[in-house]
C-alpha cells in the first residue's frame, strides 16, 4: 500500500515533497498546532486505543521502544534489551535519571504495573499481545525481565507509547484505572508536560524542561486543535490555523489539491505501524444477520472497485480478508471466499434466507447502520450502503453520532445491527486482527474488539496457536486458514485496506521519521520560522 498511494497520487500530479530533500538543522523554539479527531476521552493509551488518544498522549507519556520506518526497535525508556536463547523472557535494561513530570523517579517497577496491570488487563490489544505474559521481574530499578509462559516475537513489536504505555506506578496503583484524575491530566516521562485541556477546543503540551534527552525537544508547544469538520480542517491547513494533519481527517476530495498547495508538503508514508483496515461488523444476534446468507448478500451488494475510486478516492484498495493486504507475510488471498459484485446474486441469496420481497419493490426487513465518526469516509460508506441495500431490498437506517456515543452504542450496550469501523490491524495479526474474531475478546464495555459476537473453535485454536509459534512460514499458514474460514463465516466484512498520509505545512520538519507518523513523541520534531 505504500508504494500504491505514491502511484496513485504521482499519477494524477498530486505535488509529492520529500521533507528529507529540504533537510536543515534544527531550530529551538516556537510551537505547532495540529488537527486531532475524535477528541480524546482519556489520554492514557494503556486503556483505549482511540484515534485521537494516540495522537497526543505519546507526546507526554512514552513506551519502552519506538520504531523507525521500517519498523525496526529505537531506545526509548528501555536503552538495551535481550531475548532468551528459547524466547520465553526479555530482559531491559531502563534508562537511568528519568523523572516523571510530578519529580518522582522512574523504575522498573513502573513497567512492572503498566504491563501486568494495565496493558494485559486492559488495553483492547494488550490482552492478546501479553496474554502469555506471566511476571515481570524486577531485580533491580533498572532492570525488567517479561517472564513469557511460550515464546511471543510479536511482543517487541507492542512496546510503542501509542500501544504499551509506561505510566506511573505511584500515580495510578489502587485507584480505578479508568476514572484516576491522571486520565485527564496525565504525568508522564516525555518531551512534553501536559498543560491545560479545554473540552470541545484543544489540549495544550509544554516543553518538559528535564527531559532525559538533553536538547530536546525543540518545540517549545503543542496545540491539538479539535475542529470537527473535515472541510474546515482542510481550510485550517491552508490558512496556517493548523501545521499537521493525518489524511484520514480529511475530506478524501480535497487531499490531491491541497498537496499541490506552495506551503504543503505530504509524507505519503511513514505510518507502517497501523496498517488500517475499514470493515463492516454484523451483529450476529440480530435475526436477520444471524443468516450467513444475508450476510453473503450483502457482501455481494457492495462495488469494491467503485468504493475504493469513488469514497477513498485511490487511497486504499479493496481488501480480500481480515488482514490488511500489506501485513506480508501474512496476508493471502489464496482460497480465501470472495463476494464479487452481483446485485442479482444478493437477491437471489435473500429469497433463499426466507426473506423474500412482500411485493414487487418493496423492502424485505430494515436494519440500523452506525459508523465511526473518524474521518469522512466511512461517513460516505455509509449513505453509499444504504443505497445499495435498498437496490436489493433492505431498508438502512443511518445512525450518526459522535465518539463516545457510537462507541458506548456498540462495544457497552451492543446496540447496532450493523457498524462501520476503522480497525488498526497494527504491525502483526495477533495484536490489532485477533481481538476482533477471537471468543475471549467478546468482552463488554471493551472498544475495538469482538463487536459482532462471533465465537469459532477453531478460530480460537488457530489464532492461539499462531500467538506462539515462531517458525514465520508455520505462523503464516495458520493465519492463511483463520483468514479462510473468517471469509466464509463472514461475521465482518472487509471493505477497504487504507494507510494514511500526513499532510504538513513546510515549515514544520521532523514528522517522516518513525513508523507512527504523527503519533510519535515529537522530541526531533522543529518549525522554522513564519515568514
Amino acid at each position: 500500500m505504500r508504494s500504491g498511494i505514491v502511484g496513485v497520487l504521482a499519477g494524477v500530479g498530486f505535488g509529492l515533497i520529500s521533507t528529507l530533500a529540504l533537510a536543515q538543522e534544527p531550530v529551538r523554539g516556537g510551537e505547532i498546532a495540529q488537527n486531532v479527531w475524535p477528541e480524546p476521552e482519556v489520554l492514557n493509551t494503556g486503556i483505549t486505543s482511540n484515534a485521537g488518544a494516540i495522537l497526543v498522549t505519546p507526546k507526554i507519556i512514552e513506551g519502552l521502544l519506538a520504531y523507525d520506518r521500517e519498523m525496526k526497535p529505537k531506545p526509548e525508556l528501555a536503552t538495551e534489551w535481550s531475548i532468551a536463547p528459547d524466547g520465553r523472557s526479555i530482559t531491559f535494561k531502563l534508562r537511568p535519571d528519568v523523572k516523571w513530570h510530578d519529580g518522582k523517579d522512574f523504575t522498573s517497577a513502573d513497567v512492572a504495573f503498566s504491563l501486568m496491570e494495565v496493558a494485559k488487563k486492559m488495553h483492547p490489544r494488550g490482552r492478546a499481545t501479553f496474554a502469555g505474559l506471566e511476571r515481570v521481574d524486577t531485580p533491580d530499578p533498572l532492570t525488567a525481565v517479561l517472564v513469557l509462559s511460550q515464546p511471543a516475537p510479536y511482543v517487541m513489536r507492542a512496546l510503542a507509547a501509542m500501544e504499551t504505555p509506561i505510566l506511573p506506578k505511584h500515580v495510578f496503583e489502587g485507584s480505578d484505572m479508568k476514572t484516576n484524575a491522571a486520565n485527564m491530566k496525565p504525568i508522564g516521562t516525555g518531551p512534553f508536560r501536559f498543560v491545560e485541556w479545554q473540552r470541545g477546543q484543544f489540549i495544550v503540551a509544554e516543553r518538559n524542561p528535564d527531559y532525559w534527552a538533553k536538547g530536546r525537544p525543540y518545540l517549545d508547544r503543542i496545540v491539538f486543535k479539535f475542529l470537527p469538520d473535515a472541510s474546515a480542517r482542510g481550510i485550517a491547513l491552508e490558512s496556517g490555523g493548523i501545521d499537521a494533519i493525518i489524511s484520514n481527517n480529511l475530506p478524501a476530495s480535497e487531499i490531491g489539491r491541497l498537496s499541490q498547495l506552495d506551503m504543503i508538503a505530504m509524507i505519503p508514508d511513514g505510518n507502517t505501524y497501523n496498517n488500517l483496515l475499514t470493515q463492516i461488523d454484523f451483529n450476529l444476534k440480530n435475526k436477520y444477520l444471524s443468516n450467513i446468507k444475508v450476510r453473503q448478500a450483502i457482501a455481494s451488494a457492495i462495488n469494491l472497485d467503485f468504493v475504493a475510486k469513488a469514497i477513498w478516492y485511490g487511497l486504499g484498495k479493496p481488501a480480500t480478508g481480515p488482514i490488511h493486504n500489506e501485513l506480508a507475510p501474512y496476508y493471502t488471498k489464496e482460497g480465501v471466499p470472495a463476494y464479487p459484485y452481483n446485485p442479482g446474486a444478493a437477491e437471489k441469496l435473500l429469497d433463499e434466507a426466507g426473506f423474500p420481497r412482500p411485493s414487487p419493490g418493496a423492502m424485505r426487513f430494515a436494519l440500523t447502520l452506525d459508523f465511526m465518526p473518524l474521518g469522512e469516509q466511512t461517513q460516505r460508506f455509509s449513505e453509499y450502503l444504504k443505497q445499495m441495500l435498498a437496490r436489493i431490498g433492505i431498508d438502512v437506517t443511518i445512525r450518526n453520532q459522535d465518539f463516545a456515543t457510537y462507541t458506548r452504542r456498540v462495544y457497552t450496550d451492543g446496540d447496532f445491527d450493523m457498524q462501520v469501523a476503522i480497525a488498526t490491524n497494527s504491525p502483526d495479526p495477533t495484536m490489532g486482527v485477533q481481538r476482533f474474531f477471537s471468543s475471549k475478546a467478546i468482552q463488554k464495555g471493551v472498544p475495538f474488539t469482538n463487536a459482532s459476537g462471533y465465537s469459532n473453535p477453531e478460530v480460537d485454536r488457530l489464532l492461539d496457536q499462531a500467538q506462539i509459534e515462531v517458525d514465520v512460514a508455520k505462523r503464516a499458514e495458520l493465519f492463511a486458514e483463520f483468514q479462510r474460514i473468517v471469509m466464509k463465516d463472514l461475521p465482518t466484512l472487509p471493505i477497504i485496506a487504507g494507510q494514511l498520509a500526513t499532510l504538513h505545512n513546510k515549515r514544520v520538519h521532523g514528522l517522516d521519521k518513525s513508523a507512527v507518523g504523527m503519533n510519535d513523541n515529537y522530541a526531533d520534531v522543529w518549525v522554522s520560522a513564519k515568514k
